[in-house]
């Protein structure tokens, strides 16, 4: 397996016309590329995730708490958490990594 590159994987991202796109699997992980536009509707999720921001500076609400964020930094949410990005940047983009059983390890 190559190396997959913020760039490489935004390019595909933009050329797929959808917000967020899977670029890798293996086992129960699943890893995606996110980027939302003005506003993040997502729902809460049926497996625990990892974000690890690539561009841009927000804040995430994760179970009503508020975290400000910017390009490295980590964030987790156990499955079937509220949560989402908010007053996030234009250039924001962030890694997904979904991993373990539904309902959350």
């Amino acid at each position: 397996m190559s190396a997959i590159s913020p760039a490489i994987a935004l390019e595909q991202l933009t050329s797929s016309g959808n917000l967020f796109l899977e670029v890798f699997r293996h086992g129960s992980l699943v890893v995606e590329i996110y980027r939302p536009e003005k506003v993040d509707l997502q729902q809460p999720h049926t497996r625990d995730e990892i974000y690890v921001v690539v561009a841009g500076t927000g804040q995430f609400e994760c179970g009503g708490v508020l975290t400000g964020f910017g390009p490295g930094d980590f964030l987790f949410v156990p499955a079937f958490v509220p949560h989402r990005f908010v007053d996030f940047s234009e250039d924001f983009s962030t890694w997904v990594f979904f991993y373990g059983p539904e309902g959350g390890e």
